[in-house]
C-alpha cells in the first residue's frame, strides 16, 4: 500500500518579488507531478538544481501549497483539505529533513531544545523525564553521544549537524522521512557514512523515505525507486536497477556521465558535439511549456519535440509490473 501519493501536483510562483512586483509573470516550478512511495520504500527524486525536487517535497508537507493536484497519505486523505489539528498529526508522521543542518539548527539552543522544541507540542509528548531518555536513546541510535544533548549545533562538524538533524526527525517515530540533498553538503567519505546510516534506520524502523538529490548513482545506491526530474517534470521512472542498466531518456543519460568528474554542461556539451549539436543552457521556465521540456538541450531533438508535448508513458512489456519503467520522450 502507498504511504503517500502526489497526484498531478502544480506550483508556480510569481517572477518578481516585492510589494510593488508586477503580477502575471510565473515560474514554472512544478508541472503535474505524481507519483507514489510504498510502505519501507525509498523513493528518490534526482535532477540538476532548479528541476523543482524541492518544491515538489514542500508541497507534501504544505510548506507551500499547490495551485492543483492533491497529496493522499494512506491511500484516503487528501492532506489539502487537512486544518489545524489534522495537519499537525500529519506533520508528526511526516518528517522534513533539510540540506544545511547549520541553517536548520537553532545555534541558541542546546541539542536536547533542538530535539524536543516540537516534539514538546505534539501529541505524543511523554513529559519530560521520558523525553529525555528517549532523546538520548535516538542520540545513540544515530551514532552520538547522550551527552551531547547539553551541547550547541556550533560546536559539532557538518555531519555531527547533519546527525542532529535526522534525530530530530526520529524522536516523534514518523513514517515517512524527507530527505533534501542531506549528503550533498558533506565529504564524500561522510556521505557515506549519513547514507550507511539511514540505510540502518529504515531497516530497524521499517521506514519510507523519499530521497531528493542530483547524483544519480548516489540515488541508484540508496532508493528503490528513482524519478529524474526537469524543468518540473519527471522525465524518467524507474527501479535502481533497472535505471542504473539501461537509462533511457537523454536526460537521464546525461545526468550519469556528468558523474565522471563533469559538470552536466561540460557532459551536455560533449554530447551535443558528437551530434553536431550545441546548447548546454539550463532555462528557467517562465511560460508553460508547449514542447518537450528538454527539446533545447537535446541532441535527437526534432520539430515534432518542440511543437508536442510527450506524455509519461508505460514502456511496453511492463504494463503488468507493479511499478513500470516510464519515460516521457518522443524518440524512446
Amino acid at each position: 500500500m502507498a504511504i503517500i501519493q502526489a497526484v498531478n501536483l502544480k506550483k508556480k510562483f510569481n517572477l518578481e518579488a516585492g510589494f510593488f512586483a508586477r503580477f502575471g509573470r510565473f515560474v514554472y516550478a512544478v508541472n503535474d507531478v505524481s507519483f507514489s512511495i510504498e510502505e519501507n520504500e525509498t523513493y528518490g527524486l534526482v535532477g540538476e538544481s532548479g528541476c523543482g525536487k524541492t518544491t515538489t517535497a514542500r508541497l507534501l508537507v504544505r510548506m507551500y501549497e499547490p495551485d492543483e493536484g492533491s497529496v493522499l497519505f494512506h491511500d484516503r486523505e487528501n492532506v489539502l483539505t487537512l486544518k489545524r489539528k489534522g495537519l499537525r498529526q500529519y506533520r508528526e508522521k511526516v518528517k522534513y529533513i533539510f540540506q544545511d543542518p547549520a541553517r536548520s539548527l537553532n545555534p541558541r539552543m542546546t541539542v536536547y531544545e533542538v530535539l524536543v522544541s516540537g516534539y514538546r507540542w505534539s501529541s505524543r509528548w511523554p513529559g519530560e523525564q521520558k523525553a529525555r531518555a528517549e532523546a538520548a536513546s535516538i542520540m545513540e541510535e544515530v551514532g552520538m553521544a547522550p551527552s551531547d544533548l547539553e551541547r550547541r549545533p556550533a560546536e559539532f562538524s557538518g555531519g555531527q549537524r547533519q546527525r542532529i538533524s535526522i534525530a530530530r526527525g526520529l524522536i516523534m517515530q514518523p513514517s515517512l522521512l524527507i530527505c533534501d540533498e542531506v549528503v550533498s553538503a558533506l565529504d564524500v567519505s561522510i556521505q557515506g557514512q549519513i547514507l550507511n546510516l539511514l540505510l540502518d534506520i529504515r531497516g530497524r524502523r521499517n521506514l519510507s523515505f523519499l530521497f531528493i538529490a542530483h547524483d544519480l548513482k548516489v540515488a541508484c545506491y540508496f532508493c528503490d525507486r528513482i524519478g529524474v526530474m526537469y524543468r518540473g517534470e519527471l522525465m524518467e521512472e524507474a527501479s535502481a536497477a533497472d535505471l542504473y542498466e539501461k537509462a533511457l531518456h537523454p536526460y537521464t543519460k546525461l545526468l550519469f556521465s556528468s558523474v565522471a568528474g563533469k559538470t552536466p554542461a561540460v557532459a551536455q556539451n560533449e554530447m551535443n558535439k558528437e551530434k553536431g549539436f550545441f546548447q548546454s543552457e539550463v532555462k528557467t521556465p517562465v511560460t508553460e511549456l508547449a514542447g518537450c521540456a528538454f527539446a533545447e538541450r537535446c541532441p535527437l531533438a526534432d520539430e515534432g519535440c518542440f511543437s508536442g508535448h510527450p506524455e509519461l508513458r508505460i514502456l511496453p512489456g511492463e504494463e503488468n509490473k507493479k511499478h513500470p519503467h516510464k519515460v516521457r520522450c518522443f524518440k524512446v
